[in-house]
């Protein structure tokens, strides 16, 4: 031992230096982390060590699976599928902090350090994936399984070895192999360019106010956080309107001004389509025409067919048949909503016919004539902190976890909140992140995923550190944060992302693959809870008061679960059909793609009143793991409606044995088997879509 450190320590030094002369010995990614859990050490971790430290990874896994493929010993599920699974390990630790920090707290040198490594890393996982050796390996271990005596999850992480090499080229022929890498590549570095644009896009100042009058109907709450809005972006006095949803559509549901509502309205749907240093529409029409190339180099027709090939609709002509089975309910619904509204403008003698950028104004009217309710009088009520709380609630009713505060951890920025997670006798489950406020290095939308998964590895468990994120309403200088109806639902809905990354009960890493429209119904479950009159109780408390929310109204929100479903179901639906159209593409010429996604609107019959959920440019979902799987929620909302009929069916909604048999099917296991097997194990039969069309009030 002491000879071995006197060497080391005599190593020339340019020896333990990287490329860019980044010390190893200062990295905190080349030490043991001795923080709580082994958790991230935020407060070492500089943006210069990352580059290096992704360096050093790839260099370590290529000799890892250097070491697997010059084994001479005949493969075994050992030497080659578990030897697998424990490769890369700390280019995995260095990517998940990486890729982490540059979706929630990114900035101008994160992103450049991105720029550099993307190719990098899609070089590499194209030299492992296309790497003869190593497929001749997994394919003999695949061609004998009968024989190799393996249990249910080591013959599950045998054949997903399997069937993703064989997805991600394995079979092609050198020429194949060169062409698909470049495909690779390119589609990486279009990837991040479309995500850095959308960032900047939707960072943007929609709308600036400097004239008192044109604040007319908008709350001292909107027009205080206005104010900080515009103070923050250097422009004090005046009040700043971002494109961020916490930001805008306040505006767009109380603001008399029309043509202002329009102006922030359209900001909103033409971000990456501007014409300028960000505009998307070159970045997506190659990356849909590089799609093609690549699924026919597969062996596929459509992009649409690859992807869904692994999903529960396993191909596009269930996905459209499902899709325009709810289309024709969704829109007779919303047009029923038209003509609501459409009736106010006329008794206030509007003289117009209502626009997409009128729908949120005039929708706030219909809740207040016939709920008597509008957004403001529940704001009050949901305190980010308190619902954060009914959610950890329903959790621990449910499971019997404990989410207990640690000031300990280290967080990578102040807004983040860090919680142990435990079993009701104590045991470590897991660490819980939240991140809920925007701020310009975060990109839109609300997501969850982890610093680092779940496994078991020859008996040595390793607990996950999971993290949440979102883009809530902020607290202001004289208020905390006060959530929209639509923010608490978020907020459960990530936590049931979180839960089934906590709950993840796997040997290997490896073995679990939960389909895009399978993993959406553990988090889409968690919403049915949020507004249950039993649960707002729980947390539902006033943020001056404590006083819990009063009887009339639940009973108003309530009595107002149909509103609006029409439009949310339209608008959403619409999205599902560009998406599914742009990745039915046979050929890979590129498109036009404002007149591509007209045509894709116009065959469905999109009514005038009603944009798309997204527009092709900012459609960040499908560049991201959603292409030709933005269906994915409203299926899971099959799934998530009949499953928890299945608790309501019990008379409680905290049934102890649904709850461990949904922890166990499909939480802890589901993704080690197909989908509705494990679907079928935790309900006793297949899903039925009579509790969502319910719902919606699409019956």
């Amino acid at each position: 031992m002491t000879k071995k450190l006197i060497i080391f320590l005599f190593i020339p030094l340019t020896l333990i230096m990287s490329q860019n002369g980044e010390n190893k010995l200062n990295n905190p990614f080349f030490k043991k982390w001795k923080t709580p859990f082994e958790t991230p050490p935020f407060n070492e971790i500089k943006n210069e060590h990352f580059l290096p430290a992704i360096e050093e990874g790839i260099k370590l896994e290529k000799a890892e699976i250097d070491a697997i493929i010059n084994n001479q010993e005949k493969p075994t599920f050992k030497n080659t599928i578990i030897a697998l699974e424990k490769a890369g390990e700390f280019l995995n630790r260095v990517n998940r902090v990486f890729g982490g920090l540059n979706g929630a707290n990114t900035n101008d040198e994160i992103q450049k350090i991105a720029r550099v490594t993307t190719p990098m890393l899609s070089k590499h996982r194209d030299d492992i994936s296309l790497n003869e050796k190593l497929f001749q390996r997994i394919k003999q271990l695949y061609e004998q399984k009968d024989v190799l005596r393996l249990n249910s999850e080591e013959m599950t992480v045998l054949k997903n070895y399997y069937i993703n090499l064989v997805r991600n080229g394995a079979n092609l022929n050198e020429q194949g192999k060169e062409k698909l890498r470049k495909i690779n590549q390119e589609m990486s570095m279009l990837g991040l360019k479309f995500s850095e644009n959308a960032l900047k896009e939707t960072n943007a100042v929609g709308l600036l106010i400097d004239r008192k009058e044109d604040l007319e109907g908008l709350t001292e709450d909107i027009i205080n956080s206005a104010a900080e809005s515009a103070k923050s972006k250097g422009q004090e006095g005046k009040w700043a309107f971002t494109l961020q949803k916490p930001s805008f559509i306040p505006f767009l549901q109380y603001s008399t001004k029309r043509d202002l509502r329009e102006k922030v309205f359209k900001a909103y749907i033409n971000r990456g389509n501007n014409n300028n240093e960000f505009d998307n529409k070159k970045i997506i029409s190659r990356m849909t025409a590089l799609r093609v190339e690549r699924s026919n180099l597969l062996g596929y027709k459509t992009h649409a067919d690859f992807v869904l090939e692994r999903n529960m609709a396993k191909n596009p002509e269930n996905v459209y048949k499902f899709l325009h089975d709810l289309w024709k309910p969704a829109v007779q619904r919303a047009l029923m909503e038209v003509d609501d509204m459409q009736k106010i403008i006329d008794n206030e003698k509007g003289g117009f016919k209502l626009e997409p950028w009128d729908w949120w104004y005039y929708a706030e009217k219909v809740k207040r004539d016939k709920y008597s309710l509008d957004e403001e009088m529940l704001r009050p009520y949901f305190k980010m902190e308190n619902v954060r709380e009914g959610a950890f609630k329903v959790a621990s009713k449910l499971y019997g976890i404990q989410f207990i505060p640690r000031k300990d951890i280290e967080v990578y920025h102040p807004d983040v909140d860090v919680f142990e997670v435990k079993e009701a006798n104590g045991k470590h489950i897991g660490i819980f992140y939240s991140d809920y406020y925007p701020r310009d290095g975060k990109r839109s939308g609300a997501w969850s995923s982890g610093f680092r998964g779940q496994s078991n590895i020859e008996g040595k468990y390793i607990a996950p550190l999971v993290y949440n994120v979102g883009n809530f309403s902020k607290p202001t200088t004289d208020k905390p944060s006060l959530m929209s109806i639509d923010e608490t639902n978020t907020l459960f809905h990530e936590l049931g992302h979180g839960l089934n990354s906590l709950f993840s009960n796997n040997t290997y890493p490896g073995a679990k693959f939960m389909s895009r429209d399978f993993v959406e119904l553990p988090s889409q479950i968690m919403e049915n809870w949020a507004l249950e009159p039993e649960v707002l109780k729980m947390y539902a408390r006033h943020y001056q008061t404590g006083e819990v929310i009063p009887e009339e109204l639940i009973q108003k929100i309530v009595n107002s679960r149909l509103f609006n479903q029409g439009f949310e179901t339209v608008e959403y639906l619409a999205a599902s059909f560009l998406d599914m159209d742009w990745h039915m593409l046979t050929d890979s010429q590129e498109r036009d793609v404002v007149e591509f996604e007209k045509e894709s609107l116009k065959k469905i019959g999109l009514i005038p009143q009603i944009e798309s959920r997204y527009q092709t440019t900012n459609f960040s979902h499908i560049i991201g793991g959603y292409s030709a799987g933005y269906y994915s929620y409203i299926w899971a909302a099959v799934l998530d409606a009949d499953a928890f009929e299945a608790f309501k069916g019990t008379g409680n909604l905290f049934d102890k044995k649904t709850a461990d048999a949904f922890r166990e099917h499909i939480l802890s296991k589901g993704g080690i088997e197909e989908a509705m097997t494990s679907y079928i194990k935790f309900r006793g039969r297949e899903p039925k879509v009579d509790a969502l069309l319910k719902r919606r009030g699409l019956n």
